[in-house]
Parts: structure tokens; C-alpha cells; sequence
């Protein structure tokens, strides 16, 4: 009967590990989705959406897009050419930040913009939301 030897692989070192880790950490994604669902929107005019001063998109009401980006500090930049709001965040490994963004009006002030302007006023609005 023949004996066989196993030897056990060396114990991984402390670079071994952080090298590990970094190759993990890489490979994990974050994301950002930018929707315009929200019922207080007008539906009137686009909304031109940017991340880190690169167009990301154009949206339509209820329309709504998502991106991968790398971990860390970013810039969401909205507008309608109206109004433009900036917006810094930062994102962590894995994580997957949502933004709501909508055109809305003022009820009260609109029936007198539109007849005397033939337009009406818009506010844009952008907030952080809540993924679940």
C-alpha cells in the first residue's frame, strides 16, 4: 500500500490579504439611477442629466436611467435649462444611490403666468431617494 503525503498550502500573508481585498473591492460595483416618476410632475420639458460634467441623459416624464460608477465622491448636475441644481454625493462600494428629479408648477401663479406669458413657471426639483 502505497502512503500519500499532502502538504498544506502556506498561511497567506498580510499583503496576500490587502491584495485580495483591492481586487474585491474593484470588482464590486456602484450604481446611480436618476428617475422622473414623481407625481408632482408637470410632464412639461426635458430634463438634461449629468455625472461628473458627462452627459448621462435626457428625461422624458417617466423615464429613468441608471449608470455603473467606481466607488467615492461624485457630481450630479440637473437642469431644464430653466433652472440647474448640482448635487455632490459620494457612493461606497456596492452601494446604489437613487435620485428623484421632476419639472413642477405652481398651481396658484399658473393660470396667470400662462394667460398673460403664454408660458408658465417650472421648478425643478431634485432629491436623494431611498432604495430598498
Amino acid at each position: 500500500m502505497s502512503r500519500v503525503t499532502t502538504v498544506a498550502p502556506p498561511d497567506p500573508t498580510l499583503s496576500d490579504l490587502n491584495d485580495f481585498i483591492r481586487r474585491l473591492e474593484s470588482a464590486w460595483v456602484s450604481r446611480i439611477t436618476v428617475h422622473r416618476q414623481s407625481r408632482q410632475d408637470s410632464g412639461l420639458r426635458q430634463i438634461y442629466v449629468s455625472l461628473d460634467d458627462e452627459r448621462m441623459a435626457v428625461l422624458c416624464a417617466g423615464e429613468e436611467v441608471t449608470r455603473e460608477l467606481s466607488p467615492g465622491t461624485h457630481r450630479l448636475r440637473v437642469h431644464n435649462t430653466l433652472y440647474w441644481k448640482t448635487i455632490e454625493f459620494t457612493v461606497a462600494v456596492g452601494e446604489h444611490v437613487s435620485f428623484v428629479t421632476a419639472n413642477t408648477q405652481n398651481s396658484l401663479t399658473f393660470s396667470l403666468f400662462a394667460f398673460f406669458l403664454g408660458t408658465t413657471p417650472l421648478s425643478l426639483l431634485v432629491e436623494r431617494d431611498v432604495v430598498v
